[in-house]
């Protein structure tokens, strides 16, 4: 019998195109043949997504999908393609024919909320839920086209109400554009239901793009649109408008002449905006931001200094970078602390096509704000107020109760900026590029200025001025432009919250601490006096940077492995090491090890779809600990956790351990109102007299994720209540079911269950991914209808595990339940990916189990949002 080194590579591209010959010349063998058919495929698939053969891939589905036109399986395993290369749209097609197909079927359900999520941003439903908003752009459409703006365009018409109310308002020729093709395709189903169909006009199509007669035949008197970011310019509204005045509007009203006809006249709806800024204080934003400890499991993070988000300001700043991220402070965990005034940043005029195109070029404008309090400048705070006429505006403050985040812009290029009441806060706004920037550049106390910034010129730093003039001149010397620190490294946010989670690492660090000691006891004496011992192996394939290897490096006898993939972080690592004496050869990285490995072997021995074979730390040794990163940062346990759980077993040494070894996850039963807003458009209403819910409520989604339960908006009708148990060193210990019965503390309507984990190291130290220092979010199955609960009631919930997933069924009562339509029925916790290239872990420790794993398909792993 041929061993694994002789055994021939299996050619499942010949095999695929015999099966094609064979079923077409005999098709009575399908049904015969449909399980072996789906696993060359799906393996012959795999092969061609490896080697890059795009159009190879979709043709060999197109053939199989002729053979096999309703398995809903090869259905939904094209769309899991089609969604990962980016082709959202054409992947909800599949996954929704899937579906009707069979409408049990799990993977495809999974699947369907996941490009849900995409396709349909959650912000639609807050907007849609906002009567506020919606009556006032109502208003001022219905003031504008009645004054004579009988001609309209939409720019990203969404689900098309603000054309809507245009044509009802009895504009005479309503037009809509819209980018994306599942807004376009939801946009032109509203309309035909509310009767309108045929009098707007819908284009697929950007803005940007759209000519005059080509795309509409005449020049519009009014451009409504709602294209604004919490950043206001974030989702090209200048751009947008710009183009719009260029080769799509009537010319503006000359203001020597008001009496000229509004039909005659372009305007644009909103007409303007003013925005405003603080500075604030606010630890949630600095962990996050900005490396706040010198230590953590007895390591020294000294090095760590260059260390900042991928959010900056700085116009020199790469693609990667993004120069604001967003907050809705009236939530943010830790609350937050404003160190100024507001102050009024700039004012924009939608409705002069002059300072749209002089935005980019107009030079930044310096404003002296006055400290109000003591304080540490962690951010500047960023909202704006949408002038949708001359009486009519809506605001986006921190203090209103409104659909839209606020954009916040951390400082994070200092290791701390104290400020005192009566200091005056030097900040800069500008607005290059078409995108919003402010940050601060220095501070005056007591007549003294001291830059804020890393590349400032040295005279102006600590130079005392007497006036006003002397003032100006510090600030014309000051030079915005950061060249930043030679050693400055990139994490993302979640990733510095991480090496700022204390606990975290003090957790670890005791724990295999404590498993390596009882280890090299076990071991006993190794060889004569003086020899070195055994080295102790310890793999972590933590997601992302982590420090958790160096931290046992320190250990003697210990070889130490990171499966970080970047070099940016390999070299944070090495740089880390070094400052804290590491022995060079106490660290290295598994995947360049495993490389090497693999590359060696492949000149002698076929490789099975060029997959990373499975490896020991060396020939004659297993891993004494292996750490698993079981949880997203989202709040969803990992993708395929068991199944790398199950290969991290069969590595390890007597006594040794993966870490955690043991997930408990938590529930608790809540009224939440802000969940129901998020999750589809509420109440029996129409909005603004339209039919839009049934249609956009098409994409609701039963899972919230990237959720603060701390700050959480709801009702607590139970005591957190343990759910489930996955042992991740005994599966035999685990259940595919259980059954929870939760006791209500409290009467009211029960909406969602929000749950997190504890992640059990050993017997005794835990970590959970619900506490204040946590890096962790935390997620909420929402249910589709809420239930009404008394005080004392008993609600049954049941827990079924299958595949990747995990689902819930909650209930009133004792009687059990088994239908599969039930509607508080979820699946969750799970970011599935089956496909042979799941991230690093799959790089380093899996290998192909059997062929029956081809009949599991991919997806990309999507942010819940």
């Amino acid at each position: 019998m041929p061993n694994a080194t002789t055994r021939p590579k299996r050619d499942y591209g010949t095999a695929f195109v015999h099966y094609l010959l064979a079923l077409n010349l005999a098709p009575g063998l399908k049904d015969y043949a449909r399980e072996s058919f789906r696993v060359t495929l799906f393996k012959w698939t795999e092969e061609l997504d490896s080697l890059g053969r795009v159009q190879d891939l979709f043709d060999c589905y197109e053939q199989a999908l002729e053979l096999f036109p309703v398995d809903e399986v090869i259905v939904n395993s094209m769309g899991e393609h089609l969604f990962r290369m980016g082709f959202r749209d054409e992947a909800a097609g599949h996954f929704h024919k899937a579906l009707k197909l069979r409408p049990d079927f799990a993977e495809a359900k999974e699947n369907f909320y996941r490009a849900a999520n995409w396709l349909v941003e959650r912000w639609h439903f807050l907007m849609l839920n906002d009567r506020r908003r919606n009556q006032k752009y109502r208003q001022a459409i219905q003031k504008a086209v009645e004054s004579g703006c009988s001609t309209v365009l939409d720019i990203g018409t969404g689900t098309g109400i603000l054309g809507m109310c245009a044509k009802q308002a009895g504009a005479a020729r309503v037009y809509a554009c819209e980018l994306s093709k599942t807004m376009y395709e939801l946009a032109c189903e509203v309309v035909s239901a509310n009767g309108m169909n045929g009098t707007i006009k819908i284009l697929h199509k950007k803005s940007l793009e759209m000519e005059v007669p080509k795309d509409i035949p005449e020049r519009v008197s009014l451009v409504v649109t709602e294209t604004v970011d919490a950043g206001l310019f974030g989702e090209g509204i200048v751009e947008s408008l710009t183009h719009a005045w260029k080769h799509l509007l009537l010319p503006p009203q000359n203001p020597q002449d008001p009496y000229s006809s509004p039909a005659l006249t372009g305007r644009v709806i909103p007409a303007g905006a003013t925005v405003f800024g603080m500075a604030l204080e606010c630890s949630e934003i600095r962990r996050h931001h900005r490396v706040c400890v010198l230590e953590a499991g007895g390591l020294s993070l000294c090095a760590m200094g260059g260390v900042h988000s991928p959010v900056s300001c700085s116009l020199d700043a790469d693609d990667s970078t993004e120069p604001y991220t967003t907050e809705r402070l009236s939530q943010v965990p830790g609350g937050y602390a404003a160190l100024t005034e507001p102050f009024r940043a700039l004012d924009i005029d939608f409705n002069s096509v002059q300072e749209l195109e002089g935005l980019c070029s107009r030079e930044g404008s310096r404003f002296r704000l006055p400290v109000t309090r003591d304080g540490m400048l962690d951010a500047l705070a960023m909202w704006f107020e949408l002038h949708l006429d001359k009486e009519t505006s809506l605001s986006t403050g921190p203090q209103e109760d409104t659909c839209w985040e606020q954009a916040i812009y951390p400082v994070q290029h200092l290791s701390e900026c104290s400020l005192k009441a009566g200091d005056e806060l030097l900040v800069e706004v500008s607005c290059k590029d078409s995108c919003l920037r402010i940050h601060a550049i220095a501070v005056v106390r007591d007549g003294l200025v001291t830059s804020l910034d890393d590349s400032a010129s040295g005279p102006v730093c600590g130079q005392t001025l007497g006036t006003e003039a002397e003032l100006c001149s510090a600030l014309a010397s000051l030079q915005t432009g950061r060249s930043g620190s030679q050693h400055a490294c990139v994490l993302e946010s979640s990733e510095i919250a991480m090496i700022n989670n204390v606990q975290y690492h003090e957790s670890y660090s005791r724990a295999l601490e404590k498993l390596l000691r009882a280890l090299r006891a076990s071991r006993g004496p190794q060889g004569g006096e003086g020899a070195e011992p055994n080295p102790l192996y310890v793999l972590d394939v933590s997601e992302g940077f982590s420090a958790l290897p160096l931290m046992v490096g320190r250990q003697a006898s210990v070889k130490a492995y990171s499966s970080v993939e970047k070099q940016r972080h390999q070299t944070l690592l090495r740089r880390l090491a070094k400052e804290n004496g590491l022995r060079p050869d106490s660290l290295e990285f598994w995947l360049c090890r495993a490389g090497e490995d693999n590359r060696d072997a492949a000149s002698a021995a076929p490789s099975d779809s060029g997959t990373t074979m499975l490896q020991r730390p060396s020939s004659e040794q297993l891993w004494s600990a292996i750490v698993l990163d079981c949880v997203e940062i989202c709040g969803l346990l990992r993708q395929k956790l068991m199944e790398k759980a199950t290969l991290a077993r069969c590595l390890l040494e007597d006594g040794g351990r993966i870490f955690p070894e043991r997930i408990v996850m938590y529930g608790q039963l809540v009224e939440s109102d802000a969940l129901l807003q998020e999750s589809a458009v509420q109440g029996r209403e129409l909005t603004l007299g339209f039919d839009i819910a049934p249609f956009i409520n098409q994409f609701t989604v039963p899972v919230h994720v990237f959720l603060d339960l701390s700050t959480l908006c709801c009702k607590h009708l139970s005591e957190p209540t343990e759910l489930f148990v996955l042992d991740l060193m005994n599966s035999s210990a685990n259940h595919t079911s259980q059954e929870v019965k939760v006791c209500t503390t409290s009467a009211g309507r029960l909406t969602a269950i929000p749950f997190w984990y504890q992640l059990h190291l050993d017997e005794e130290i835990s970590i959970s991914t619900f506490s204040a220092c946590s890096h962790w979010k935390q997620a909420a199955v929402v249910l589709q209808q809420p239930v009404e609960v008394s005080a004392g009631e008993v609600v049954c919930l049941s827990i079924k595990v299958h595949k990747n997933s995990l689902s819930i069924t909650a209930r009133k009562g004792e009687e059990p339940t088994t239908d599969p339509t039930h509607p508080n029925k979820f699946m969750f916790l799970s970011m599935r990916n089956s496909h042979s290239n799941d991230g690093q872990f799959q790089s380093v420790l899996t290998q192909k189990i059997s062929s029956s794993e081809g009949m599991t398909q991919s997806t990309e792993q999507v942010v819940f949002k």
